[in-house]
């Protein structure tokens, strides 16, 4: 059984300012699926975007940041809980920092009750730990938090669900003739060198953030799978069926 990171991104839990119950229910489905044969851990955005839709604050101050976080979280996983209840599963909160990464007694704590949630076949929902964190001390997006908990969590493999269906060997909103890249070994220094394009009010990073995070489990030895998350089709046929139908592989290369 291999143990697998799905992180999915506000721009497909959220939508007209409120949770988009739909695509979480399709989430929701497909990861029960993925469970019968793998462990699963989300790692899910939405709290800040779930808080706005109970009180109307400017994000880009931190403190209303954290405050909004704060307000949402609960929101979203009474949310995540209903649905997975559907299915039989349960589901754990965690809450963590760039600073639990920095400590290994921190790190081996988390990990310990991670394995313990998975060996009973509990579902860990992560999210940053807003309400705590500090500008010193964030990761700032879950795209590097994702990669940071596939690496010091043991799993074999980071699938990032987002509004962005895989790395195009141009920009396809520019371009009407880019093309999908289906695997990718190397990234281009300069493409992680981009200024960050987030195009959703609630997001924080854009491609580049996922390109640093799937470069920093390539270093690492991890597979990372990029693919939409308002399409699950691509997904599924991966990460279900082993079927390479869509979507981007970051596939370390091999030395022989």
């Amino acid at each position: 059984m291999n143990r697998i990171v799905v992180k999915v991104g506000s721009a497909v839990l959220t939508e007209n300012n409120r949770l988009a119950k739909e695509r979480m229910s399709n989430l929701v489905e497909f990861l029960s699926e993925l469970q019968k044969d793998h462990q699963v851990i989300l790692v899910s955005s939405g709290a800040v975007a779930a808080g706005y839709t109970k009180i109307k604050l400017d994000k880009s101050y931190l403190p209303n940041k954290q405050a909004l976080a704060a307000i949402g979280q609960p929101l979203l996983m009474r949310s995540y809980q209903k649905k997975f209840e559907k299915y039989g599963i349960n589901v754990a909160q965690v809450l963590l920092s760039a600073d639990d990464f920095d400590s290994r007694k921190r790190t081996a704590h988390a990990k310990n009750a991670i394995e313990v949630l998975l060996e009973n076949r509990v579902i860990p929902i992560i999210n940053e730990n807003d309400v705590t964190a500090t500008e010193e001390l964030v990761f700032g997006d879950n795209d590097q938090l994702s990669a940071h908990v596939a690496y010091y969590f043991d799993a074999d493999m980071l699938a990032i669900l987002s509004d962005i269906a895989g790395l195009y060997d141009k920009d396809p909103k520019k371009h009407s003739d880019a093309k999908l890249l289906k695997v990718v070994n190397e990234i281009p220094q300069e493409l992680l060198e981009t200024e960050c394009n987030p195009n959703y009010n609630f997001a924080t990073g854009g491609i580049v953030t996922k390109l640093k995070a799937a470069q920093f489990l390539l270093e690492r030895g991890k597979l990372v799978f990029l693919a939409s998350g308002f399409d699950l089709k691509d997904a599924r046929e991966f990460l279900l069926h082993n079927n390479h139908t869509g979507g981007t592989l970051f596939l370390p290369c091999v030395n022989t």
